[in-house]
């Protein structure tokens, strides 16, 4: 299993890996500075969508994956979400992944919004996984905490075996093959 490079990445883009694509870092939009998206090294940068479903306790529900309660979240849409302390918030990216057979991602948060103790979590995107990657943002300050949306959130790693998976996510019927928008656990 090797790690693939910015040459790679633009290359699967191309092929329809990764849309919309940015070529490149791109660091700054219309004269303001962002926080950075788009090609590294060894990965691609993503980008939080403006559509966030913030974590609630105003309706008392338990978190439970087996029968989660949807009233457990606040929906907002615009170009910041604030998370209040202590709690969390899921978001997608603006990208849409077509992992292909032979390749396993793994995602990791951005250092800027680590440093101010957002921690980015995504499992990893099995072969043959697509669709719009839902992000969880955890605030581990006793803080309201800022996400930008429309901005770099997290770093995509592809690994890429010498032999393609025996079953892949797609021959699973995975739950959620082809998500779109923020995706709730489904059971």
């Amino acid at each position: 299993m090797s790690i693939k490079s910015d040459r790679w990445i633009t290359e699967m883009a191309r092929k329809g890996m990764i849309e919309p694509f940015a070529e490149g870092q791109t660091r700054e939009v219309d004269g303001q500075k962002i926080i950075s998206y788009g090609v590294s090294s060894y990965g691609y940068d993503v980008r939080c969508a403006d559509e966030f479903k913030i974590f609630t306790n105003i309706n008392s529900t338990i978190v439970d994956p087996k029968n989660f309660d949807p009233r457990g979240f606040v929906d907002v849409k615009g170009p910041v979400c604030i998370i209040p302390p202590n709690s969390f918030a899921l978001a997608r990216t603006v990208e849409y992944f077509r992992i292909p057979r032979s390749v396993l991602t793994i995602c990791l948060g951005k250092s800027t919004y680590a440093r101010c103790g957002i921690i980015v979590n995504v499992t990893p995107l099995e072969p043959e996984w697509e669709g719009h990657v839902t992000l969880e943002f955890s605030n581990t300050t006793p803080l309201p905490a800022r996400i930008y949306a429309n901005e770099g959130v997290a770093q995509m790693l592809f690994l890429e075996s010498d032999e393609i998976c025996e079953t892949s996510y797609k021959d699973r019927g995975g739950k959620y093959q082809g998500q779109q928008g923020v995706t709730l656990p489904r059971t």
